[in-house]
């Protein structure tokens, strides 16, 4: 694990230089480089002292390699307007530090400390490279609400220490209950993947990132959220029983409104932001039901979100660079003015709306069975929450591709070979692991 991290140090003297495409390059090999450490044997491997490498984690590290290397290839306008490129790079590759010690981590405190830590290059990605001078609220906001969320945790991480006597995750195990205890340990990251009534900061947050901000936080940061509750709950398992169905209903419902939500914006971004709310509420309620198929199915969702999200917000930016608008009034009529991007349009709805053979219908399958399982009454929300899925997505699609052009917009404008390169690492990899579903999901 040591000499993945040793790589990415060392790039950041490139990132000084500027050397956009070396970078990049780079990224991509150690990506591949990662693809191929596998840990077969389903438990830690490549041990340390302060690292380590399980199933779950192998997973998240490679869909951060793999989102912050084409974050770096969705931002060429940062290079081409000469905009810092050289700071843009440092950000993005400190970034990718942090997360990949987050998710590398085998004490509770180091993930704490790192955890926090990937929010500082994320709120300089939105002050520094985002759109609005409304930005800073944005920041703002990303920042109270994690961090007001997070020091509970912190008190619960040293609570265990102090009843436990390690906070090696691997060493944990049940015997310490509480009520406040079970809620300081899982509020942190309910708020950070987010759970409805908590959710302001996200929709914002997008709103005002430029597009790898957006990236990053759909592709990564919501995803620290459901690995922090499956690395947390071998300690609550006792307690979360009693529990889970208060997440289960306010995740399932709180995503039922939020659908409804999305089929009322006119921002694309927004609402490919509100989905991600939507989508994060299955996950919450498969993992909050403890069973082996709503972890593994919420692990699967969790990959599969990360990459077709980002895929959405790369195409919300390649429309917004040619038209300098994201509403969807001036964006209609998209296959007149932009017909080579409508089958990726097609490709990534699809994949959104959790067709075949995408890792979404996987996950999501996995999660309606464990969910019904688990509770029969949870069919009647499960029914409106898929449909309204599949509504708000074709919404979007149909509305953006179809109907009549906008009277200021005459010209016929083809995608760049990059941006074809971009959308298709985003589509292939989802429609890929379909293909080893063992890896992907029949893990614990």
């Amino acid at each position: 694990m040591l000499s993945f991290l040793c790589f990415l140090l060392f790039l950041i003297p490139l990132c000084v230089s500027c050397s956009w495409w070396l970078v990049c390059s780079l990224l991509f090999l150690v990506s591949f480089l990662y693809l191929f450490s596998f840990p077969y044997f389903f438990c830690w491997g490549s041990l340390g002292y302060l690292f380590g490498c399980d199933v779950i984690s192998y997973g998240l590290v490679l869909l951060s390699l793999w989102i912050c290397v084409l974050m770096v290839l969705a931002s060429e306008s940062v290079l081409r307007s000469n905009y810092f490129p050289g700071f843009f790079l440092f950000v993005v590759v400190f970034l990718v530090v942090m997360l990949y010690c987050t998710f590398s981590s085998v004490g509770l405190l180091s993930f704490y400390i790192f955890f926090e830590s990937s929010l500082i290059p994320t709120l300089f990605l939105i002050l520094g490279w985002g759109y609005q001078p409304e930005r800073v609220q944005a920041g703002v906001y990303l920042l109270f609400y994690t961090l007001l969320a997070s020091l509970p945790l912190l008190v619960g991480i040293l609570y265990i220490y102090s009843s436990l006597g390690s906070l090696c995750l691997f060493l944990l195990r049940g015997g310490v209950v509480g009520g406040l205890f079970y809620v300081c340990m899982v509020l942190a990251f309910l708020v950070s993947m987010p759970m409805f009534l908590v959710h302001l900061w996200l929709p914002s947050a997008h709103v005002e990132a430029p597009v790898s901000g957006s990236m990053i936080l759909a592709g990564v940061l919501l995803k620290l959220g459901g690995y922090g509750l499956l690395r947390v709950f071998p300690i609550l398992s006792k307690f979360g029983f009693g529990f889970g169905i208060v997440w289960v209903v306010l995740g399932l419902v709180g995503g039922l409104l939020v659908s409804l939500f999305c089929m009322r914006q006119t921002d694309l971004k927004s609402l490919i932001a509100y989905s991600s709310v939507a989508h994060m509420g299955m996950v919450i309620g498969g993992i909050m039901t403890m069973g082996y198929w709503g972890v593994c199915s919420s692990f699967a969702l969790m990959v599969a979100h990360g990459l077709c999200s980002s895929g959405l917000f790369c195409l919300s930016n390649i429309s917004y660079e040619r038209f300098g608008s994201r509403s969807l009034l001036v964006n209609s009529g998209l296959m007149n003015l932009m017909p080579s991007m409508t089958m990726w349009w097609f490709l990534l709805s699809a994949c959104n709306m959790a067709a075949p053979p995408s890792l979404n219908l996987l996950g999501e399958i996995g999660l309606l069975s464990s969910l019904v399982s688990w509770s029969w009454y949870l069919m009647l929300v499960l029914i409106f929450l898929s449909f309204f899925s599949a509504a708000y997505t074709l919404y979007m699609y149909s509305y953006s591709q179809h109907g009549s052009v906008f009277s200021g917009l005459y010209s016929c404008s083809l995608g760049y070979v990059r941006e074809f390169l971009l959308l298709f690492l985003h589509w292939f990899p989802l429609n890929l692991v379909i293909l080893k579903v063992d890896f992907a999901i029949f893990w614990v």
